[in-house]
């Protein structure tokens, strides 16, 4: 399958992010992702699952969700990864931005949120409820969400590690204020950033049969 990638800048809340596109030739809708806390597009986990989804033919879109300075400061005092309340309306802008996009407009709008970045993910779903088809979470912290979890929408698979014991607590204290549908799928062996052999490719097929099977539809 032929893969393009390119790279982007996005506008919203008022900066420019910088965004890495892959769009295989005939893509079945796009998946944004959202990092967590300190991490940014070049991680190497979140690009491993774009890489795989592009294969499988979904656009995927990684970007930053703090501008350069931001993260020089942020580097210093790791006071912005956990501003949710920002990660959360600057993933909500690049939602809109991807759904009025000329380039991306076409496509079913899913998100992939790691670490604090599935809360950002969750707001972004609460706030854009007619763009946003399917989240998945990957070792998220989706109760960071709080107030937006009853207004998600959007179908949403929680992928946790087997021996994450803590963010699996969190993430059923966070299900139980959703009424979506919802799944809790558990992967035997993994720790929180899914380092273990075979984890990640099990986190890799199970968010391409989400999105797959949730994208497109009306």
């Amino acid at each position: 399958m032929s893969i393009t990638e390119r790279h982007l800048e996005l506008e919203t809340c008022g900066v420019t992010l910088e965004g890495d596109l892959l769009r295989p030739e005939h893509p079945a809708g796009i998946v944004v992702f959202a990092h967590g806390s300190g991490s940014s597009r070049f991680s190497v986990r979140n690009r491993r699952v774009a890489r795989h989804l592009a294969e499988q033919g979904l656009a995927t879109l990684l970007f930053d969700l703090l501008t350069p300075d931001e993260s020089l400061i942020d580097e210093r005092t790791r006071a912005l990864r956990f501003d949710i309340s920002l990660i959360g309306a600057r993933m909500s802008g690049a939602v809109a931005w991807v759904a009025e996009s000329p380039e991306t407009r076409e496509w079913g709008i899913g998100l992939f949120g790691a670490s604090t970045g599935a809360a950002a993910a969750l707001i972004a779903a609460a706030e854009q409820p007619a763009l946003v088809q399917a989240v998945v979470s990957r070792g998220g912290r989706p109760d960071l969400a709080g107030e937006a979890l009853p207004r998600v929408k959007a179908p949403t698979l929680m992928l946790v590690g087997g021996r994450d014991t803590q963010v699996i607590e969190l993430n059923e204290q966070a299900m139980a204020h959703m009424s979506c549908p919802r799944e809790l799928l558990i992967v035997p062996g993994a720790t929180h950033l899914f380092e273990e052999p075979g984890t990640l490719e099990k986190v890799e097929a199970h968010a391409a049969r989400w999105f797959l099977d949730h994208l497109g539809r009306a």
